[in-house]
C-alpha cells in the first residue's frame, strides 16, 4: 500500500487530511471558534489555522461540511 504517496498536483487533498486530523474529537454541530480551539489543541499547523480562520461565523454540522467550507475559501 502506498497511503503515504504525495500528490503535488493537489495540495488541497493534504490540506483536507490536515484539518481533519486538526479536529479530531470536535462534537458536531460546531462554529469557528470552537474548531480554532480544537485545531490548536492538537497543535495544528499555521496553514490549517488560516485556513479555519477564514470559515465563515455559521454552525458547521459535520467534518465534511467544515471540509466542503475549507476547499471553498481556496
Amino acid at each position: 500500500m502506498s497511503s503515504n504517496q504525495s500528490n503535488p498536483a493537489n495540495p488541497q487533498i493534504r490540506k483536507f487530511i490536515d484539518v481533519q486530523k486538526a479536529l479530531k474529537g470536535v462534537s458536531y454541530p460546531a462554529n469557528r471558534q470552537r474548531l480554532l480551539d480544537a485545531a490548536k489543541q492538537h497543535g495544528a499547523d499555521q496553514e490549517v489555522m488560516d485556513a479555519l480562520s477564514g470559515l465563515g461565523d455559521e454552525q458547521f454540522d459535520s467534518p465534511a461540511a467544515v471540509s466542503k467550507a475549507v476547499g471553498n475559501e481556496a
